[in-house]
């Protein structure tokens, strides 16, 4: 995180109109409501998101390097597919990175690393009481604050580039869990308690306990998605019909 004023102000300033699009594009695939294999054709796509051809090329071929999106030369742009395969490999490469970058943020631990990982707790918590009454409201957010504990518990880890290697796997498996969670409901319940004891181990510094509720924790979201793959022949099919989301978003 940058830390000077430079950097402070650079954060505040509002975003671009190719980030902003990049941002929304991402986030529609990250979240499934761009589904594995959809054509990304320029057209439909400038009237979604309200940009021009130059900026959604540009905005695509970024996602290609992401690993989201692949280019098909005179096909055009698709969302990547989904396969089990690939999710079996993100989840081993996430569950690797974010145990060992654990291990080592509780061999680092100190109180500023502390208060940050309690602090992005509660915040969690408090969300999960509310999401299940309105969770087309709150389910969001709920993802936003979930990645939060997960960042504040590896946060001190000391290693720019686990974090950063990290950060990719944890997208790729959320792609994966918002594709099952459109066919079966989100294990809130289960998840609350495995949040509340991977928080009570590390700040105990329980290194033997946290590593297998954090494991067990990841996997989960693989096997969740498996269970609909196999049940389907294929990636998740939609309960139902998606309602685009608006041109602008705050």
């Amino acid at each position: 995180m940058v830390g000077s004023r430079d950097g402070a102000e650079r954060n505040a300033r509002p975003p671009t109109l190719t980030e902003a699009v990049y941002g929304r594009i991402r986030s529609d695939i990250l979240l499934g409501e761009l589904h594995p294999g959809d054509k990304l054709k320029l057209d439909a796509l400038k009237l979604r998101y309200d940009a021009s051809v130059n900026t959604l090329r540009e905005t695509l071929s970024r996602l290609v390097s992401e690993g989201l999106v692949a280019n098909e030369g005179q096909r055009g742009f698709t969302v990547i597919p989904a396969s089990l395969a690939d999710l079996r490999d993100i989840t081993e490469m996430r569950n690797m990175l974010e145990c060992q970058a654990a291990r080592r943020s509780i061999e680092r631990a100190d109180l500023d690393w502390e208060s940050r990982l309690v602090a992005a707790y509660h915040k969690l918590s408090k969300i999960e009481d509310v999401v299940e009454a309105d969770p087309r409201r709150y389910g969001e957010l709920l993802e936003q604050y979930n990645r939060e504990f997960h960042q504040a518990l590896i946060s001190a880890c000391g290693s720019r580039w686990l974090l950063t290697f990290h950060g990719i796997m944890y997208d790729q498996s959320l792609r994966y869990r918002m594709l099952a969670f459109q066919v079966r409901s989100f294990p809130r319940e289960q998840s609350r308690r495995e949040h509340r004891d991977i928080l009570e181990a590390a700040l105990a510094r329980d290194i033997g306990r946290l590593e297998p509720l954090l494991s067990a924790h990841i996997t989960k979201g693989a096997d969740l998605y498996g269970e609909e793959h196999l049940k389907h022949g294929g990636a998740p099919k939609r309960r139902g019909p998606r309602s685009a989301r608006p041109a602008a978003r705050k």
